[in-house]
Parts: structure tokens; C-alpha cells; sequence
């Protein structure tokens, strides 16, 4: 049986993380996860930040957290949707309308004014980018994520050799964007670390996008210097008392400390940042109130800045059964996808992998600007599934099940099937 403890800030907290390798726990930390699951004492103040974590001065999230408290969807009717739908202007009450369940029988009406929306601010194009899971060692315990660290899966961490064998992989393929990810693990996948991969990226992609551990605006600082472009960073919930239920354990815990990521991340230097609530973790149409309030606020405060707002709905993982998501159904997620679109005409909005092919076609008709192609969501398995080539066998699990699994090949054919141009770099650096 073995385990090994994180060292980090919070295990000099008596807060001690293990990453499984074994079919068993030790005795130690089955007790410890037990508390955590049954008694809320034994979990930190999700509310309070940890040593070493950056404060800033912002009023996004006050004022953000203000406007979905008071969202009281069952309010708005049908006459406040028609009145939405007419305005050349979204407001936020238009939104709210947009949102609610009095705008189900409008979807039609909606998704037209949608598809005008996107056309007008981003013509008939649709960018593609892939993921590159370079780690999936996890400190945190979040009860709906396959990588957390009390989930026995194969744990992998790729070198900088394989890194870079995965990134010739992909390149090869003719991706030119980017994603490169990690568990969220100080220990095992630091900034240094993450930075020499983003450097390794500079020379086969034009575009770098990072979705890691929220860190402080120096070390974002740091990592758009070795080469990254962007930062997307899931609040998973917005909902403060549901994201305490669900999210038990490590740096994660700290709500306060995630939500201004984005802005940590503008502040230093980033050209864009992307956000996304996780729908199935609460009431999504609040959720989906708040992602959006989120960009709309901090893109007043940084109009230079690029943003994009996704809408992954939960998806299975390896060893759960225990996950009961709020069910949000195609319909009601495509009702979400158009009212961001007529609200935020200008922002980017990416459809995951997550979703069936089927309805991905149908969106980046109507209000999807961005897409992923090639989607792998394990570590270093790129090449068995691009060329079908027997690797060695050292591969890390994977963090969720996908549903599109099309090519880059594919899905460039199939988007220009449906008239729409792909495009696979939309900045170049001069």
C-alpha cells in the first residue's frame, strides 16, 4: 500500500493531501476523508484564504454575488422576454429574462437572434483548438472530479521530453491553438514547471491557453512571459454554500481566492481570460447568471482584455457513483448558450467536447464561436490516438469521459460542411 503526502502551504496546516496509487487507503486518510464528508467542522472556512494566497482590491465579486442573490427567475414572464428579444441593446434585466423559465417557449425566437448576434461580431467563423493534460496529480478533494486525490487512478506526470513529444504530435496534426492543463497540485506541478511547458509550446503553437491551479498575479506574471496568452478558470458553482458541500479539500476549497482569478491573471499581463460555471453543481440558471455577470463587470474594468464564457454540463468519471448533478437538459443548455450571445454579443463563447457532436454542429450555427478537436482528457496518450502507434503504456487516467471524440481532420470538414470557415490562429505576434 502506498501514498505520498503533499508538501504545501496547507499541510503545515495539518491539512495533508495523499495521491493514491494503491487500491486502498491507509487507515489514516479513510478516516480523515470520512470526516470531511460527514462533518463540516473538520473542513477549513471555504471563505478564508490561505497563506500565501494574493488579496486584491475588487468589487467584481460583491457585486457579481449581489445580482444572482437577488435573481428570482420566477418573476419574469412572457412579456419580458418579447421585450428582451426587441431591444438592440441586452440589459442585464433582459438577461435575467433571457434566463428564465418564461423564455423556454421563446428558444426559436432566441436562437435567431443569436445566430444575428454571432454573425455580425464574428462573421461565419469558428476557431479549433485542442487540450494537453500534461499532469493529473490533485490536492484537492471535489467530490465530482475524477482527479481528485482520493480517487485511485493511474497518476502521470509527463516530462519535459514527453511534453514535447505530445506537443510534436499534435502539431503534426496541423493544430495550431493550444490548452495545456494540470491537476491542481503545487507539489507536483509547480509554476516552474508549468512555465518550461508553456515555453515548449511556444515552439509549435501560435496560440497558449493555461487551465490550472488559480495562482498570484506575479506568477501569472511569470507564465505569460514564458509564453502563455490566456487563462480560463472554471468557478464550478457560484452558489457559495453548495461550493462548500462539494469541494472538501486543498487550495481549491477557497472560493474568494478562485473567483478573482481571472482578474489576478489580467493583472498580470494575460491577453485574455476565459470562465465558466460547471452546470449540474446547483441551479444553473443562476450559475449561468453569474458566469456571465463575471465577464460583463471585469470587461468594463479591462476593456483591452479578451474573454470567452464556456457551458460544460457535468459528464461521468472513473469511481464515482456517488454524484446526483441537477439535471440541465440540451434544450435548456442551448436556452443558456443564445442568452449569452444576445447579452454579450462581442465575448467568445466555446462549446466543450463534453457535449454530442450533433448538438456542437447545431450551435456553432447559432452562438458557439470556438470548438475543441482531437480532445484527449488523459496524460500522454496523444500519439496511440492520433496515429494509432502502440505506446509504452505510461499513461495517466483521464478526468472525465468526453462524447466528441472527432479529429481535427473531422471536425474541419464538418464545419465547413455546415458554410462556416475553421480557423486555426486567430492572433499572430509581430
Amino acid at each position: 500500500m502506498k501514498y505520498t503526502e503533499s508538501a504545501n502551504a496547507e499541510t503545515a496546516s495539518n491539512h495533508s493531501h495523499f495521491f493514491i496509487d494503491s487500491e486502498y487507503l491507509s487507515p489514516q486518510a479513510l478516516e480523515k476523508k470520512h470526516r470531511l464528508e460527514t462533518d463540516p467542522a473538520a473542513r477549513k472556512n471555504h471563505m478564508e484564504y490561505l497563506p500565501g494566497m494574493e488579496q486584491i482590491e475588487s468589487d467584481a465579486c460583491r457585486t457579481v454575488m449581489s445580482e444572482m442573490n437577488r435573481y428570482d427567475y420566477s418573476k419574469y414572464s412572457a412579456k419580458d422576454v418579447r421585450a428582451a428579444l426587441e431591444r438592440r441593446t441586452c440589459t442585464i434585466e433582459d438577461f435575467k429574462a433571457l434566463l428564465s423559465p418564461a423564455a423556454d417557449p421563446f428558444l426559436e425566437q432566441m436562437a435567431q437572434r443569436a445566430r444575428l448576434e454571432t454573425s455580425r461580431h464574428f462573421g461565419n467563423t469558428v476557431y479549433l483548438f485542442t487540450p494537453l493534460y500534461i499532469a493529473n496529480y490533485c490536492e484537492n478533494y471535489c467530490v465530482y472530479c475524477g482527479f481528485n486525490c482520493y480517487n485511485h487512478i493511474k497518476r502521470m506526470k509527463l516530462t519535459l521530453e514527453q511534453i514535447e513529444h505530445e506537443m510534436k504530435v499534435i502539431a503534426d496534426s496541423g493544430m495550431e491553438e493550444i490548452l495545456i492543463l494540470t491537476g491542481e497540485s503545487r507539489s507536483k506541478s509547480d509554476v516552474a514547471y508549468i512555465g518550461e511547458a508553456c515555453k515548449l509550446a511556444r515552439n509549435y503553437f501560435r496560440m497558449v491557453g493555461l487551465e490550472i491551479y488559480p495562482v498570484n498575479t506575479d506568477e501569472y506574471r511569470y507564465l505569460h512571459k514564458c509564453g502563455a496568452d490566456y487563462v480560463t478558470v472554471f468557478q464550478e458553482t457560484y452558489d457559495t454554500e453548495q461550493y462548500e458541500s462539494l469541494h472538501l479539500l486543498g487550495h481549491k476549497r477557497v472560493w474568494p481566492y478562485r473567483f478573482d482569478a481571472q482578474e489576478r491573471a489580467l493583472m498580470g499581463g494575460m491577453r485574455g481570460v476565459a470562465f465558466s460555471a460547471l452546470l449540474g453543481l446547483s441551479d444553473f440558471r443562476k450559475d449561468a447568471l453569474a458566469s456571465a455577470l463575471h465577464v460583463y463587470y471585469l470587461q468594463r474594468k479591462y476593456p483591452h482584455a479578451e474573454m470567452s464564457l464556456s457551458c460544460p454540463r457535468l459528464r461521468p468519471i472513473i469511481n464515482n457513483d456517488k454524484i446526483n448533478p441537477l439535471d440541465v437538459h440540451e434544450k435548456q443548455l442551448c436556452q443558456v448558450l443564445c442568452a449569452y450571445r444576445i447579452f454579450l454579443p462581442f465575448v467568445g463563447i466555446t462549446v466543450s467536447s463534453r457535449e454530442s457532436a450533433r448538438f456542437r454542429n447545431g450551435m456553432i450555427k447559432i452562438a458557439a464561436t470556438k470548438v475543441s478537436a482531437g480532445v484527449s482528457t488523459g496524460i500522454g496518450d496523444h500519439e496511440s490516438k492520433y496515429t494509432g502507434k502502440e505506446t509504452d503504456g505510461a499513461q495517466g487516467d483521464e478526468q472525465f469521459e468526453i462524447d466528441d471524440n472527432r479529429s481535427l481532420d473531422t471536425m474541419y470538414r464538418d464545419i465547413t460542411e455546415e458554410g462556416l470557415q475553421p480557423v486555426l490562429n486567430d492572433y499572430l505576434y509581430v
